[in-house]
């Protein structure tokens, strides 16, 4: 079978293992069985088990149940709830005020949490009712809501840009790092979004709250303190070298389960509650990966990932030209899998090809969590959209469409990290050294 045909006929048995409902990891498994049984002739049972092994037995990888772990605590703690009483006295100033809450929040429980539906559903929880209790517009609470939930990928310490280490070798610490400026010029282009709304909408936007001094603000800003120290200890650890990720993940588990019993929300029932959610997490998480490095071996043998790097290089594309590509092929796939997914599947077949062109792997990787954010509020498959229809009631098209403005707002900051590459890579590069 010749390399084109066997491209086409592979990337049709995935689709039709998504389209039967087969779980993404074992879809993966199976048709990494296919290739080496059928295209490269291999015998698949000789490479099976060791791969298998090979992808968990992994140190790196650690530090996935415990941040999830970690969430998952901060997820049914009383936290949340101070952050919103902490940050909202600040937000009354700006155009839209109190919706605000919502970026900010995210972008906070972001640094804590690791996950995009965790972060979307903590806040939410927090903030929903009570801006639809003070008047705001139920359409921009959602869509900012939807939007700012995707922080949770983008901002360190992230599950996904974990994953992404893994599948492409790269430094964990430094894709933590690169996340860090790009995180927060999205934090502050949501913001500008929601300006830009109350300033053309004025009349939707309740008045403010009765007006406090600058000590009452203060005041309330120490509800912010446990969860400022735990980004303090869980990041600060990794920065300053102090500690690696997986160490620094730990700290984080035991920090949390501390300021739960600090603030009084400790019980049995929350322990057992979030460690069963962590393991369901890490196991799905874990069968995507296991197929996913089948899938990586079985590629290998065929020779299809360096025929579609060589055939990149034939085409003569720029780095630009690829990227654009890669981008619509991304955007494509978030409409059908979710971002860890994505990252897996397409690693084996589209590192050779970035790797080929020259592009930095940990630009990359900040790239493709950008293009995986966006994927997040894009019908039918974007988990921050399920998270909200069960928050709020609303339909799915309804939430989609209140997270437009949002998602246009993250193609802009594609754009501007292409643009502007320094943005990701400064910060590492100055805190750990030219690689």
């Amino acid at each position: 079978m010749d390399p084109a045909t066997a491209s086409l006929f592979l990337i049709g048995l995935m689709f039709l293992c998504l389209g039967t409902g087969v779980w993404i990891g074992l879809g993966l498994g199976f048709v990494g069985y296919f290739s080496l049984a059928f295209i490269s002739g291999k015998d698949p049972s000789l490479s099976f088990a060791t791969t298998i092994w090979g992808s968990m037995n992994s140190w790196t990888l650690t530090a996935l149940p415990m941040f999830i772990w970690m969430g998952e605590i901060l997820f049914r703690s009383s936290l949340s709830d101070d952050m919103f009483k902490g940050l909202a006295p600040w937000m009354q100033r700006l155009p839209g005020r109190l919706l605000h809450t919502n970026v900010f929040g995210c972008g906070i429980f972001a640094a804590i949490s690791g996950s995009s539906a965790a972060t979307a559903a903590t806040i939410g929880r927090m903030t929903i009712p009570e801006l639809r209790k003070r008047g705001y517009d139920d359409f921009m609470n959602i869509g900012s809501l939807a939007g700012s939930g995707t922080l949770g990928l983008l901002i360190p310490p992230s599950i996904i840009l974990i994953v992404y280490g893994v599948a492409a070798e790269v430094s964990i610490a430094r894709l933590f790092i690169a996340g860090i400026l790009p995180g927060i010029v999205l934090m502050l282009v949501f913001s500008g979004v929601l300006i830009t709304w109350a300033l053309m909408n004025p009349s939707k936007v309740p008045p403010p709250d009765a007006p406090m001094t600058f000590s009452q603000k203060l005041n309330e800003s120490r509800r912010l303190i446990p969860i400022v120290g735990l980004i303090v200890i869980v990041l600060g650890s990794i920065y300053t070298g102090i500690a690696t990720p997986t160490e620094s993940a730990v700290l984080g588990v035991v920090g949390s389960l501390l300021l739960t019993v600090i603030t009084g929300t400790f019980s049995w029932k929350m322990l057992n509650d979030s460690v069963m959610g962590a393991v369901r997490t890490n196991a799905m998480i874990g069968i995507i990966l296991a197929g996913a490095s089948f899938l990586t071996v079985a590629m290998g043998f065929t020779g299809l990932p360096r025929i579609f790097a060589e055939w990149i290089n034939t085409l003569g594309l720029t780095q630009f030209q690829l990227i654009l590509a890669l981008m619509i092929v991304y955007m494509i796939l978030g409409c059908l899998i979710d971002g860890i997914s994505m990252v897996v599947l397409t690693a084996a077949v589209v590192m050779p090809a970035v790797k080929a062109v020259g592009i930095d792997l940990v630009w990359f990787g900040i790239f493709v969590v950008l293009v995986v954010e966006m994927a997040q509020i894009t019908p039918p498959v974007g988990f921050n959209l399920f998270v909200l229809q069960g928050l709020t009631g609303r339909s799915m098209g309804y939430i989609a469409l209140a997270a437009l403005p949002f998602f246009l707002a993250m193609v802009a900051m594609v754009f501007v990290v292409i643009l502007v590459p320094d943005l990701v890579t400064w910060l590492p590069n100055q805190m750990l050294g030219q690689k």
